[in-house]
């Protein structure tokens, strides 16, 4: 894969072993100079949202884009919309569109099964972020043996198309249709990403099922609000849900 396709802009760093890749965006965040993708081949305390595991077997895609964007904790958070539609397009290169989907709020669904997923971590205050990484798993070659708190059963780009591809390539492709992203948020504003995302959402329109962790709220997937939020039609109204498990 050229490297004339490398956004301007984006430095990466390319590892064989790492405990995780958001854990090593942690630890060099504070001396980025600009947005750097850290891409490691093997990971030996790979994670997922709620402290859950990742399984990141060898030829499989391990990535965080570790960045400094600034501004509130909320604006930095969009960014997994964005993340999530850059994921979708990098798919949609290898594997057919029509199978594709978006889960809310952080995976990518291939064949109504997961292939991929993102981690978002920050630190900062509440007035202000000092960095964010921004965590991609994606099953390039291994379908990971399903774990009993799965929400969808997994699968790899492998198993439906056939083709191989090399995690490098991916990065590459992967880090271009994110710069994209990147340049629609600062000249556009959020309101197309999430247009762009509800396109893509998996069963927008039908009954699903949010677990928050202290409640469980089933109703009709309406939209996703201007601050990302889940909106469940309900038989009591509309309820926004800011985080959640999502079940079809």
């Amino acid at each position: 894969m050229s490297t004339d396709l490398w956004p301007e802009g984006y430095d990466r760093i390319v590892l064989e072993t790492v405990d995780s890749t958001n854990a090593e965006a942690a630890r060099i965040a504070s001396k980025l100079d600009r947005p750097t993708w850290i891409l490691a081949h093997r990971q030996t305390r790979a994670r997922a949202r709620r402290g859950r595991s990742w399984s990141n077997p060898p030829g499989n895609f391990a990535a965080t884009l570790a960045m400094r964007p600034g501004g509130v904790p909320a604006w930095a958070a969009l960014r997994s919309f964005l993340a999530a539609n850059a994921l979708y397009e990098t798919l949609a290169l290898y594997a057919p569109r029509d199978k594709l989907s978006l889960k809310w709020p952080n995976d990518v669904l291939l064949d109504e099964r997961k292939v991929a997923g993102i981690l978002l971590e920050s630190a900062g205050s509440s007035q202000r972020v000092d960095w964010l990484a921004l965590g991609f798993g994606v099953n390039l070659v291994h379908t990971p043996t399903p774990d009993s708190e799965a929400v969808v059963p997994p699968v790899s780009l492998k198993e439906i198309t056939g083709e191989e591809v090399s995690p490098e390539e991916f990065l590459t492709m992967l880090a271009g249709h994110y710069a994209t992203e990147e340049s629609i948020l600062d000249r556009l504003g959020f309101e197309p990403i999430r247009q762009d995302w509800l396109e893509r959402a998996a069963r927008l329109g039908e009954m699903i099922t949010a677990r928050t962790g202290r409640e469980t709220i089933t109703g009709i997937f309406d939209t996703v609000d201007s601050e990302g939020r889940l909106v469940l039609i309900t038989g009591k109204g509309p309820v926004r849900i800011a985080a959640a498990d999502v079940y079809f």
